[in-house]
C-alpha cells in the first residue's frame, strides 16, 4: 500500500482520526453466523433398513404428487455467483426439498463434516430435521447425496472436465440431488452453489414458509485460480474473533479460499508471542483514533484458523517488516535504530518506523515471532509485508528481506510479501502481492522472470477500503473510486503487463481499516464488491460479462437482507425493488379469551 494512499486522511501522531464524521451502520436484523462454529462431531442418524409400511408409501406418494403439481423453481440454474464453469439446465427436472429429506454422504469424516454443515445451513429456515447419514446404506429417494469420487470424469453429457482438487459436479433431478467431487473442498463449494439456488428465505435464522425448490440440471464447476482471497486489516482497528469469523462466512459463501490477516502495524500488534510478551501487553493497546486496541491470544488465533479450515479457507498471517513497526518499537526499544522508545501512534501516516537492520537482536526477534506464528498456522504461507519501508533503502533493504526470506524457508513455509520485495534475490516458491495502480512494472516483471509468482491486488480495482462514490461516508480515494463495475471489469491473468497468466497464483481483495470501526463498516465495504472479486478468481475468463453479473449479483441482495448482513445498495445494480421476504412461521397460541 503506497504512502500517498493516506495523505488525504493523515493526522499528527497521537491525534484522533475519523472520530467526528464516522458513521456507524447497524444491520436491520440481528447478525447471524451463516455456518455455525465447529462443535462436537454430530452423530449421523441411521436410516431404517426395513421395508416401508403402507402409511409411509402413502405419504411418499402424496409428497411426490405435491412436488409434481407445484410451480417451478424460482431460479435458473445459472443464477449463481461466481458463475459456474458449465451449466446444463433441465426444465423438466426441478426438485423440491421434502420435509423428511435425508443428507447422505460418503463414509469419510471430511465428507460427513460437509454434510453436517449443509444440514446446519438448511435447518433454521426450513425447520426440517435433515438427518445426516453415511453411504453404507442404500441412498433413499429424495435425498441430497454428497459423494467423494476422485476416479471418474465429472463432466456432464457432452462435456468432459478435469475438475481438480476444488471442482464439483451438481446434479439436480426430480428424484434427488447429488454433489460429486474428488475432495471435501469440492463438496463444500458444491454446497455453496446449492445454497444459492434455493430461495432467499433459506438465509433466515428461523423457520419461514417457502417452497424449497431447486432448478433441474447439471453444473460442472472448478476455479480458474488456486488462490482466491481477501485481506482484513486488524491492526489499524482491532476486531473481535466473532467479527473475523463473520468475515470468514462471507468468503466461504463466494468460494474464496484464503483469509490474509494483517496482524501488525504502527498502530497495534495483534498476535500474542510468548517470547516477546510486551508486543501485545504494550504494543497491542492502541489503534487509530486512540481506541483501546486489543489482541488475539494464541487460543483466539487457533479458533480463527480452525473455523476457517472447516470452511476450506487458509489463513495467511502477515507480520509487516521492516517498516510499519512502531507498536513493536514502543514495546521493545532495543529494536529501534536509536534504541529509544517512540511514542504510541494512533494516526494514519506511513513510512516513518523500522526495526534496526544492522542489529543481530532484530533477527532474533524476527525468528522468534515468525517461528511462533508459523507453529500456529497450518497453511503454507507466511506474509512478511515489506512495503513502505522508506528509511531502509537499497542494499540494506534487500539484505534484510533476503535474510528474513531464509528464516521463513527454514520454518518450512513459503514467503509472501508486497511487491516491494521484488528487487531482493529470489527464493524458491516466493510470492509477491502486487498492489499497484499502473500495470507497467518492470521490477516485478523481472522478479517473475526469476521465478516469483503473483497474487494480484491492484489498488484501483481490488482495494475494498476505497470509496464507492464521493459521498461514501467511510473509506479512501487515493487509488480512485471503486464502484462495483470497476471491481469487476479487469482480468487478473493479464493485468500486469509482461507477466504471463501462468505466473499469476490468484487474486486478493484487501480491506484496510483506518476508517473502519465496526463489523457493519466491514460489511458495507465488502459487499457487494467482494463477490465481483470472487468471480474474477473462480470463473472462466470467457464467462465474464458485466450485464449478466449485475443481474446475478442483484439476486444476492434479498439473501443478505434476510441474513441481517449490511451492504451498500450500489445504484448500478438492479436490486429487487420489493424483495419478497418469507413470512416467519409461528406456533399457534391458545385462545385464552374462550372458556
Amino acid at each position: 500500500m503506497p504512502a500517498e494512499r493516506r495523505t488525504l486522511d493523515a493526522t499528527p501522531a497521537g491525534e484522533p482520526h475519523f472520530c467526528h464524521n464516522r458513521r456507524e451502520y447497524t444491520p436491520g436484523v440481528a447478525a447471524v453466523s451463516t455456518i455455525p462454529s465447529p462443535g462436537p462431531t454430530a452423530v449421523p442418524t441411521p436410516l431404517s433398513a426395513e421395508e416401508p409400511d403402507a402409511a409411509t408409501l402413502a405419504r411418499t406418494a402424496e409428497q411426490t404428487a405435491s412436488t409434481l403439481l407445484a410451480p417451478a423453481a424460482p431460479h435458473r440454474l445459472a443464477d449463481v455467483v461466481p458463475a459456474p464453469q458449465h451449466v446444463q439446465p433441465d426444465p423438466t427436472a426441478d426438485w423440491a426439498l421434502p420435509a423428511d429429506a435425508v443428507i447422505v454422504a460418503s463414509a469419510d469424516p471430511a465428507a460427513l463434516a460437509v454434510a453436517e454443515q449443509l444440514a446446519q445451513l438448511l435447518r433454521p429456515a426450513t425447520g426440517y430435521p435433515l438427518p445426516v447419514t453415511d453411504a453404507t446404506r442404500p441412498e433413499p429417494a429424495g435425498a441430497i447425496a454428497l459423494v467423494l469420487d476422485g476416479s471418474a470424469d465429472l463432466g456432464a453429457e457432452g462435456y468432459s472436465a478435469d475438475l481438480g482438487a476444488e471442482g464439483y459436479r451438481l446434479d439436480i433431478a426430480t428424484d434427488g440431488v447429488r454433489v460429486t467431487a474428488a475432495t471435501a473442498a469440492g463438496l463444500f463449494y458444491g454446497v455453496q452453489t446449492l445454497r444459492q439456488l434455493l430461495p432467499a428465505g433459506i438465509e433466515s435464522p428461523s423457520p419461514v414458509t417457502a417452497r424449497w425448490a431447486l432448478p433441474g440440471g447439471t453444473i460442472t464447476d472448478a476455479p480458474r485460480f488456486s488462490y482466491r482471497g481477501a485481506m482484513l486489516d486488524v491492526a489499524r482497528h482491532f476486531f473481535a474473533v466473532e467479527d473475523v469469523l463473520r468475515v470468514v462466512d462471507h468468503l466461504a459463501r463466494y468460494k474464496l479460499n484464503h483469509l490474509h490477516l494483517h496482524l501488525t502495524d504502527d498502530q497495534g500488534w495483534r498476535i500474542a508471542v510468548d517470547s516477546w510478551p510486551k508486543l501485545t501487553t504494550v504494543g497491542g493497546t492502541t489503534e487509530v483514533g486512540g481506541g483501546p486496541g486489543g489482541h488475539y491470544t494464541k487460543a483466539d488465533y487457533a479458533r480463527i484458523v480452525s473455523y476457517a479450515a472447516a470452511r476450506h479457507i487458509t489463513v495467511v498471517p502477515e507480520i509487516d517488516l521492516p517498516g510499519h513497526t512502531n507498536s513493536a518499537l514502543v514495546a521493545y526499544p532495543e529494536l529501534a535504530p536509536d534504541k529509544t522508545a517512540p511514542p504510541p501512534y494512533t494516526g494514519t501516516e506511513v513510512g516513518f518506523s523500522y526495526v534496526d537492520p544492522a542489529d543481530e537482536r532484530t533477527y532474533d526477534f524476527v525468528a522468534d515471532v515468525l517461528g511462533e506464528v508459523a507453529a500456529l498456522t497450518p497453511g503454507p504461507w507466511l506474509h512478511i509485508g515489506g512495503d513502505e519501508a522508506f528509511k531502509v533503502k537499497g542494499e540494506v533493504y534487500t539484505g534484510f528481506v533476503e535474510r528474513v526470506q531464509r528464516i521463513v524457508a527454514d520454518l518450512g513455509k513459503t514467503v509472501v510479501g508486497w511487491h516491494q520485495l521484488a528487487p531482493a534475490a529470489h527464493l524458491d516458491g516466493r510470492v509477491l502481492q502486487w498492489w499497484g495502480t499502473n500495470g507497467e512494472d518492470p521490477t516485478t516483471v523481472d522478479a517473475v522472470r526469476r521465478g516469483a509468482r503473483l497474487i494480484v491486488s491492484p489498488g484501483n480495482h481490488a482495494y475494498l477500503d476505497m470509496k464507492y462514490a464521493p459521498d461514501t461516508p467511510i473509506g479512501h480515494d487515493w487509488a480512485g473510486l471503486i464502484d462495483v463495475r470497476k471491481a469487476y471489469d479487469w482480468d487478473p491473468g493479464t493485468h500486469v503487463a509482461g507477466v504471463p497468466a501462468e505466473a499469476v497464483l490468484g487474486v486478493e481483495a484487501p480491506l484496510w481499516t483506518e476508517s473502519v470501526t465496526s463489523l457493519a463498516d466491514i460489511e458495507l465495504l465488502l459487499l457487494p464488491r467482494l463477490p465481483a472479486i470472487a468471480e474474477l478468481g473462480w470463473s472462466p475468463r470467457a464467462s465474464h460479462d458485466w450485464a449478466g453479473f449485475r443481474d446475478r449479483l442483484a439476486a444476492q441482495g434479498p439473501r443478505w437482507t434476510t441474513a441481517g448482513i449490511t451492504f451498500h445498495h450500489a445504484p448500478e445494480i438492479p436490486w429487487p425493488t420489493a424483495p419478497t421476504i418469507p413470512t416467519q412461521r409461528t406456533t399457534p397460541q391458545p385462545d385464552t379469551a374462550k372458556p
